[in-house]
């Protein structure tokens, strides 16, 4: 028996059902509506919280926990709801797992929990591209996103089990890219270009293909398991973000954006955009860390979880154009166009 957090996300999802086409049996929880039935998958409605409620769970026949479950904001209003679903879940999660000896832990993270890079030398150009590997070590002096610091705090967890005796596995994926949800995490990249927005900013983003995450995972939690706990970067490359979109908007058939955003002009932006939220309530639309995300020209390798599972990455271009053709596919997913 396989347990799964977070099945109804976009890795969640295609992991559940990749577990499906093995043939392997199920228990997933879930915490809205009750998803559509599926052969091999049991859900559970429940709060990642809920202590008791993993313990029982987590019945003598589970032998991997594949932990996907997360909160992805870097909206300001959100970093109590961060600590408490992505540390503190990470945390029960952990716990329900080392009462049960012999079950395998597999932890979705983040290329978050890296850190940010640090400054290049004084003789080095400043927009010099810099690599970051699996050794990277977190800045406690340094100031970071809330949902980076949750990230990283949730990984202290899995070491602290780990430490207790737990098997365990942290993938570290970058930005994941596949059909899924319109208004949830990565995806709304992808609807930001289907509605011909003119604007982006410039920056080097990280992405990768939901299912080589997912081909990975599986090969490091499943079928690797005399692995000693370690933390896997899953990244193919790293892109400019006006490239990024104008090939997401060319796959839909839409007008692509234009105009960059000046450095300036987005360090504006996202203080008005503050202001609004805090006077209407409403969430903001760009915050500080989105609008300065990609600054850095950081490249997230790869290279470990490669020659640990021998498997590759694909290829941006082949992800957008299942990705696009999928959304396309589904319309119901798609949302309205913004003139």
């Amino acid at each position: 028996m396989i347990f799964v957090t977070g099945g109804t996300g976009l890795i969640g999802s295609f992991l559940l059902r990749e577990l499906q086409a093995r043939g392997l049996a199920v228990r997933a929880l879930h915490r809205g509506p009750t998803p559509p039935a599926a052969p091999g998958v049991e859900w559970v409605q429940g709060d990642l919280l809920d202590a008791t409620l993993l313990a029982s769970l987590l019945t003598a026949d589970v032998t991997h926990v594949f932990h996907c479950a997360g909160l992805v904001s870097y909206a300001p209003q959100d970093e109590d709801a961060l600590l408490q679903i992505n540390v503190e879940g990470t945390a029960t999660v952990v716990d329900a797992c080392l009462a049960r000896p012999g079950i395998r832990l597999g932890y979705v993270s983040s290329v978050a929990a890296l850190g940010s890079p640090t400054p290049p030398p004084a003789a080095q150009a400043v927009d010099a591209t810099r690599i970051l590997d699996e050794t990277a070590t977190w800045d406690l002096g340094a100031s970071h996103p809330a949902y980076a610091t949750s990230k990283y705090l949730a990984e202290l967890e899995v070491w602290r089990g780990v430490a207790e005796g737990l098997s365990a596995a942290i993938v570290n994926p970058s930005i994941v890219l596949g059909p899924g949800d319109w208004h949830r995490s990565s995806t709304r990249l992808l609807r930001y270009a289907h509605e011909e927005h003119r604007f982006y900013t410039h920056g080097l983003v990280n992405f990768v293909d939901v299912r080589d995450v997912v081909a990975h995972f599986l090969r490091l939690v499943l079928e690797l398991p005399a692995l000693p706990a370690a933390r896997y970067i899953l990244s193919e490359g790293a892109y400019e973000l006006g490239d990024f979109l104008r090939q997401v908007a060319a796959a839909f058939g839409r007008r692509p954006p234009t105009m960059a955003v000046p450095t300036w002009a987005a360090e504006v932006i996202w203080r008005w955009e503050h202001v609004r939220s805090l006077l209407t309530g409403a969430r903001p639309l760009i915050t500080r860390d989105t609008a300065r995300a990609g600054r850095h020209s950081v490249v997230y390798s790869g290279q470990k979880a490669t020659a640990a599972t021998g498997l590759g990455f694909r290829p941006l271009a082949e992800t957008i154009a299942w990705a696009t053709q999928a959304l396309k596919t589904n319309r119901t997913a798609q949302p309205s166009v913004v003139s």
